[in-house]
């Protein structure tokens, strides 16, 4: 026998071994895998505290009720709550795989959660049901929000019963099921009465709303109205047919929260109209916001903290990062000095630029526009712990696909670790709701009866104590760069 056919068996051997090796491949999707490979057990229990909340934890596959009750424990040892996907155009496949999830949840004491977007398009479906009417009646669309056919405000009621009866029927469906809704969200943007970009000008060529709002030239006017029609189709189609099955669930929509009355960012789809209502700062240009959130029936509150890459040119800032941590602080301030203390924040939160070109208005750059420069990890995570030292009570992460790992791995630890503090995030008030306009020490904090849990971080050489003004008390707050303090008010 050769020397070869000698080593034969012995190579086919050596060759077979790595592949009979390899783990199983996981029941659930390789998204929520990813979430519990590059995330550990909370050290500090959450208590009744809400979730982290994370894209790549959603729709996590049809499993059987054992794997479900598997999976839901592993992401709550990490303080994730699984989300489950409602599709009205897969209804009977949407449930087989949703139950299975919330009965673990039920089992398990955690919240039952639910992401309802697909439910809620479309409003404007592209009919000429749905279109502008010319003076001659001709149907006629709002181009400038890109592929969708943007109609009329007035013209939508026909939309509602359809829209409300998919939602109704899965929140029907738990009911039968004796399962609770604890938490549904919806991504709904793009879609509805929405008085941005040219939306104005085209409103004021149709005859429906020429008819419907006789103060059409005035924009405070027809903004107030058409956030109003927004708000009732929100509420009449969604909020509510949940909230009669399930009084106790928390319901809300990306970006509607209570706020200042100005809006200190601007969505990809939106751009800005010389002319609309602005509060102006250095190149920036805030827009005036209607007040939307309580119309709505909503039971959160949704502000969005991401680094859009128009924002990069708006300041002149230096270091550069203050420049997203200075917008960023700005907006989740406005959500949590207005939005009353018994509605959560469920703050959107993104790391990686959000990269909408330079473009401030229609595809021409600002003067002396630059490339944004990416927001450093550890001024993310800062700007993360100052957030819930204001009122944020979670977060929920966005992401696309290839950014979900280091998005979860800058999240979570700066989640998991404020747990720690359980009892002022659960008790605590927030002592201020103050930006810095120039780059310098930044302080938040949260006071229970005379303790103060602060975070103090520094965007300029000074190093010597500040004080912040709590409770007619002078407190001093001494620089620990990375650390929460926890003080002590003075008599």
């Amino acid at each position: 026998m050769s020397d070869s056919r000698l080593l034969m068996p012995t190579l086919v051997a050596a060759l077979a071994w790595p592949a009979a090796a390899q783990p199983a491949k996981p029941a659930w999707s390789a998204s929520v895998q990813l979430v519990l490979e590059h995330t550990q057990p909370l050290k500090h229990p959450r208590g009744r505290r809400l979730p982290l909340y994370l894209w790549p934890a959603m729709g996590p596959g049809r499993l059987d009720d054992a794997t479900a009750e598997t999976l839901v424990r592993r992401l709550n040892e990490r303080g994730v709550g699984l989300v489950s996907n409602w599709n009205h155009a897969q209804f009977d496949a949407s449930l087989a795989e949703a139950l299975p999830v919330a009965r673990a949840q039920k089992k398990l004491g955690v919240p039952v959660n639910a992401n309802a977007n697909a439910l809620l398009y479309s409003f404007f479906d592209g009919t000429d049901a749905t279109a502008h009417l010319d003076a001659q009646g001709k149907p006629f669309f709002d181009a400038s929000f890109g592929k969708v056919k943007m109609g009329c405000p007035f013209r939508l009621e026909h939309r509602l019963a359809p829209i409300r009866d998919r939602v109704r029927r899965f929140a029907d469906a738990y009911a039968r099921e004796g399962l609770p809704v604890d938490f549904v969200f919806a991504d709904w943007e793009i879609d509805g009465p929405l008085e941005w970009n040219r939306a104005h000008d085209v409103a004021k060529r149709c005859a429906e709303c020429r008819k419907r709002l006789p103060q059409l030239d005035d924009f405070f006017a027809y903004q107030q109205e058409l956030r109003r029609l927004r708000s009732r189709l929100q509420r009449l189609a969604y909020a509510e047919p949940i909230l009669r099955r399930h009084p106790a669930a928390l319901v809300g929509n990306y970006a509607v929260y209570p706020h200042s009355g100005w809006r200190f960012w601007y969505d990809y789809f939106e751009k800005y109209v010389e002319g609309q209502p602005a509060l102006r700062e250095q190149r920036a240009r805030y827009r005036h916001w209607a007040n939307d959130f309580e119309d709505s029936g909503y039971t959160f509150a949704m502000p969005v903290i991401y680094p859009w890459s128009w924002t990069w040119n708006w300041y002149d800032f230096e270091p550069g990062d203050y420049r997203w941590f200075y917008n960023g602080l700005r907006e989740g301030s406005s959500a949590g000095r207005h939005t009353p203390p018994h509605i959560p924040i469920i703050a959107f939160v993104h790391w990686h630029t959000v990269d909408v070109g330079l473009s401030e208005r229609e595809g021409k750059p600002p003067a002396g526009a630059q490339p944004a420069v990416q927001m450093s990890e550890a001024v993310y995570q800062e700007l993360l712990w100052h957030l819930l030292l204001r009122g944020v009570d979670t977060f929920f992460l966005w992401a696309t696909e290839k950014e979900y790992r280091k998005e979860v791995e800058l999240l979570h630890p700066v989640w998991a670790a404020a747990q720690e503090y359980g009892e002022f995030l659960d008790k605590g008030v927030p002592i201020t709701f103050e930006t810095p306009r120039r780059p310098g020490p930044v302080v938040s904090g949260l006071r229970l009866d005379r303790r103060v849990l602060v975070r103090r971080t520094d965007f300029a050489a000074r190093r010597e104590p500040v004080t912040v003004h709590v409770m007619d008390r002078d407190l001093r707050v001494a620089a620990t760069p990375g650390r929460c303090q926890i003080l002590t008010l003075p008599d």
